[in-house]
């Protein structure tokens, strides 16, 4: 097998021509013979530089409205046909099919078409054949032929031209037949998951592909590597500070979720650490909904993750820049707020776009995927129950509903305590129900908070009364938990009998 490979011709069939002039004009002085179809042959010939089309190589017409114009032999001979193998050689001059040495294809623009709404008709018409078929076959051959799969490979493409005069290492050509196998494997996908709806439950795949990767510094821990699949400049603008962590993003994860449940609603702000809310507040102004999140634990705050519901005004910036802090996003900066952030080199800016979020989620579990719808279900006064004698005032129904978003984001077994629209403190990632309510407690204490008063949110039922007993106690006056336990009249009575109100949602919220 050959490793430096000189062109002689060369396949181009693509949908968007942006960028493909250089690369004629570079194939024309390096005396490469053209072949082409349709729209790309002529813009071509529009350029001055010759092409023969493909139907003249072939002796067959574009058909069936151009879905068939390349599916040929003497097309697909010239691509495959091993340069070494003197069978190969052999057929080639019997048949007449000239070697073809490079290949050059854009596909159709499938997802960007599903996006647009358009109708299904449309989305099926740009469902390539063609292309995908002489992407494979040019890649399959790439001890032979030169595969570009995309205009994002076009600058790279001119470059290798330019720099060896049409000739290629088996390297370069590896190395474009893995992309173009990405291309592929990540076109298939995006039509399988169009058409996935139409599949029996026993019949369901799962297929998802990201083209865009990012190198992180690494993992979870300086020893495991670690990358990111994503474009995250469709999400945000980066204005400023390191690249983001493995662990930032889990945290930015977990902070764009909680906030989003208060997107259009008063100034709020939130700290996060380790994927939980460590602060949380609103108010009528950002800078107080700022402190107030604070206040609820000013240790955890150290080194996390700040995120707001409106744009930062230049009071707010002037309290966070005292405090060490990871990343800091919000909707937008006022300009002198901005400048003051960037103070500290290392500290991560992100101005949040308004995009809609995936609605299902997925991870890694032992040899497979587990895979969910997400958590959309916020709860809401309109469908809970009563359940007790005593009813919560109007404040305190605020304030459960606050608690309970903010319960809804937190690791399991989690309590939340809240008060003013302010979350006092959290029991979170606990192995019992009781053990997150008497972390909460001490939390609270710790930092100076009264918990006569507020209230108490829990991601799933009470097993027994031992917790709104011991809540009570410690001050709380209000509850709002899921319900769903054969033993919730046992809490439902200690409340009854303490003057507690008590909401049931029906809705767990375990996270884990």
């Amino acid at each position: 097998m050959g490793t430096t490979k000189k062109a002689k011709s060369a396949l181009i069939s693509v949908f968007h021509k942006d960028g493909l002039a250089p690369i004629i004009q570079k194939l024309n002085d390096l005396n490469i013979t053209i072949y082409s179809t349709g729209g790309t042959e002529k813009f071509i010939k529009d350029l001055g530089v010759n092409a023969i089309a493909v139907e003249d190589l072939t002796l067959y017409p574009s058909i069936l409205g151009g879905r068939v114009k390349t599916l040929h032999p003497k097309v697909f001979g010239g691509i495959l046909s091993r340069r070494e193998n003197e069978n190969d050689i052999l057929q080639l001059a019997q048949y007449e099919i000239p070697e073809i040495d490079i290949v050059i294809v854009d596909l159709y623009p499938f997802e960007k078409t599903v996006a647009s709404a358009a109708s299904e008709e449309d989305i099926i018409e740009k469902i390539d054949i063609g292309g995908i078929s002489l992407i494979r076959a040019a890649a399959k051959n790439f001890n032979d032929v030169f595969c570009v799969s995309s205009l994002n490979q076009y600058d790279e493409f001119l470059e290798i031209l330019s720099a060896s005069n049409g000739e290629t290492s088996i390297e370069q050509r590896k190395n474009f037949a893995a992309k173009a196998f990405a291309v592929s494997s990540h076109y298939d996908s995006a039509i399988f998951n169009y058409l996935n709806e139409y599949l029996n439950e026993g019949e369901l795949a799962f297929r998802q592909s990201f083209d865009k990767a990012s190198v992180l510094r690494y993992g979870e821990n300086p020893h495991q590597k670690g990358y990111f699949f994503g474009n995250l400049e469709e999400l945000f603008d980066i204005l400023h500070g390191k690249e983001l962590s493995y662990n930032n993003l889990l945290d930015v994860d977990a902070a764009i979720n909680l906030m989003n449940e208060f997107k259009n609603d008063a100034p709020t702000f939130a700290i996060l650490k380790h994927n939980n809310a460590c602060g949380i507040a609103q108010r009528a102004t950002l800078k107080q909904a700022y402190l107030d999140a604070l206040a609820a634990d000013p240790t955890s705050a150290f080194g996390g993750v700040l995120i707001s519901n409106k744009v930062i005004d230049m009071d707010t910036a002037q309290e966070i820049h005292q405090l060490f802090c990871e990343v800091v996003i919000a909707p937008g900066y006022d300009k002198e707020a901005l400048e003051l952030l960037k103070g500290k080199k290392n500290r991560i800016i992100l101005v949040q776009k308004d995009i809609e979020l995936p609605n299902t989620q997925y991870r890694t579990a032992l040899n497979g995927i587990l895979f969910q719808d997400k958590n959309n279900k916020t709860d809401n006064i309109d469908v809970v129950d009563f359940v007790t004698i005593e009813k919560p005032t109007d404040r305190e129904i605020e304030d459960l509903l606050f608690a309970s978003k903010i319960c809804k984001h937190t690791k399991s077994n989690t309590i939340v305590f809240a008060k003013n629209k302010q979350l006092f403190a959290s029991g979170t990632g606990q192995t019992s129900r009781v053990d997150a309510l008497e972390q909460a407690i001490v939390k609270a204490k710790h930092f100076n908070f009264d918990l006569n008063g507020a209230v108490m949110a829990s991601d799933a039922f009470f097993p027994f009364p031992d917790c709104v007993e011991i809540a009570d106690k410690a001050g709380i006056t209000s509850v709002i938990q899921p319900g769903g336990s054969i033993k919730d009249q046992l809490s439902i009575n200690y409340c009854d009998e303490h003057k507690m109100s008590m909401i049931f949602t029906g809705t767990r919220h375990f996270k884990h």
